[in-house]
């Protein structure tokens, strides 16, 4: 109640025209893929990747930090930082086999991307929720993301190169699931995620933002 609450308050902020944008593109936003990405040594890399999530309506990127530390590069993601929801593990011991557990107890499927297996990209089931694990870019998913993932599979490739640059690889996956789900009910979120996910919006549309809340709790 106290969130629907802060929404209205934020509302009070933005035009009727970013209302409107706002419902309209989180209409377009599913949680029923997700993206892993395990030390990703490029920081801009992981930029990308958080792109093209944002262009395909995919809302949680999470991003696995065992080694590599993640830097956020402005000048690749254009923004889309601000609208997708960022998940961070970079304080744990595994944080690999954490991350994995997390989403398993949310009842998502962990396919992981390798080369070297026969299953392909045909071969996911669209309709369980699915967590894509993409891997580093010299030396892939680690061998404990793979023992750990349900499935492996690959993108099917004719050419010399072995496989493509993360980034262009987490494009085709996205583009490939979002395709097949965009019209069914798996799409979308529930309201409690739509709330949290217009907070998070609302947030980081409003100038002084912060101040705003510290004022409607102050208020309430």
């Amino acid at each position: 109640m106290k969130k629907k609450k802060l929404i209205n308050y934020f509302n009070e902020f933005i035009s009727e025209d970013r209302k409107k944008l706002l419902s309209k593109k989180l209409s377009n936003r599913t949680k029923h893929v997700t993206i892993v990405l395990e030390d990703v040594y490029q920081s801009r890399n992981i930029s990308a990747c958080i792109r093209s999530a944002d262009c395909f309506g995919v809302q949680d990127i999470h991003v696995i930090e065992n080694r590599n530390q993640y830097e956020h590069d402005s000048e690749v993601s254009l923004g889309s930082e601000k609208w997708i929801t960022l998940n961070r593990y970079n304080s744990e011991k595994n944080n690999t086999r954490n991350t994995i557990e997390i989403l398993k107890r949310k009842d998502y499927q962990i396919i992981a991307t390798t080369p070297h297996t026969e299953h392909t990209i045909e071969d996911i089931d669209t309709n369980r929720k699915t967590a894509l694990l993409f891997g580093s870019e010299n030396d892939g998913l680690s061998d404990e993301a793979i023992k750990l993932s349900d499935m492996q599979i690959k993108i099917p490739t004719i050419g010399f190169a072995e496989s493509l640059n993360i980034s262009v690889s987490v494009a085709i996956f996205l583009h490939f699931i979002t395709s097949k789900i965009k019209y069914k009910k798996i799409w979308k979120m529930n309201q409690e995620e739509y709330e949290e996910v217009l907070l998070q919006w609302l947030r980081n549309s409003i100038k002084s933002a912060d101040k705003i809340e510290k004022l409607f709790y102050k208020k309430n």
